[in-house]
């Protein structure tokens, strides 16, 4: 039965003083603890956002860049998320390492990167995803598998001479600037450890912990 399944975490109890000032350095010091556990796809992140009318959504992306400036990922603009971020720019991503028994969640104001950046990081990925990003529009409703297909190879038709596929423009990428950052930590009995850093006027950071 559901009611059943559970896991009794046991890891070392985490204290503010483990913890880094800065909270960027802290994710850092996680999220490569992470890719050394051989965490499969430790940037896979829970991406939330929410309509005018506060009806939220949530699905995985992938983060692609993390700097004191924020958290980058990259999407189309016209999607489901696109949409709602422009009408309503304040997200929520979580990054859930079961492995390492460990969550972070991240909330703040989301803002498009530069072209600039978005070009780079497009000429960077593979042909067919390229392509793909041209064909698909997403969060649109399809009639079938054959149509978007089609329109694959419609794209391919379009640049099958061009040596560099260019960036279409409605598609790039976001930066999510934090203005709370949680580390949890699980613990036996559930009495696990939350770690909220949040930002003050001046820029700096308080650390409080939390109840679990």
């Amino acid at each position: 039965m559901l009611s059943n399944l559970r896991e009794d975490y046991k890891s070392e109890i985490l204290e503010i003083k483990d913890l880094e000032e800065n909270p960027f350095s802290q994710f850092h010091h996680w999220f490569q603890d992470a890719i050394k556990a051989g965490v499969r796809e430790p940037n896979a992140m829970t991406l939330s956002t929410c309509s005018p009318e506060g009806r939220p959504s949530a699905r995985v992306v992938l983060l692609k860049d993390y700097s004191e400036a924020g958290f980058t990922f990259f999407t189309n603009y016209e999607s489901r998320k696109g949409r709602e971020l422009s009408a309503n720019p304040y997200a929520a991503l979580v990054f859930l390492w079961l492995d390492l028994q460990r969550q972070v969640r991240v909330e703040g104001r989301v803002e498009k990167i530069d072209p600039v950046e978005s070009e780079s990081y497009f000429q960077s990925r593979p042909r067919g995803s390229q392509m793909g990003a041209w064909a698909s529009p997403q969060s649109q409703v399809l009639g079938s598998r054959d149509d978007l297909e089609k329109k694959v190879r419609k794209v391919e038709k379009r640049f099958a001479n061009a040596e560099k596929i260019p960036l279409p423009d409605f598609w790039g990428g976001y930066i999510l600037k934090p203005e709370m950052i949680e580390f949890w930590q699980g613990q036996s009995s559930r009495l696990h450890d939350r770690m909220r850093y949040t930002q003050n006027q001046d820029g700096g950071w308080q650390i409080d912990r939390l109840a679990p």
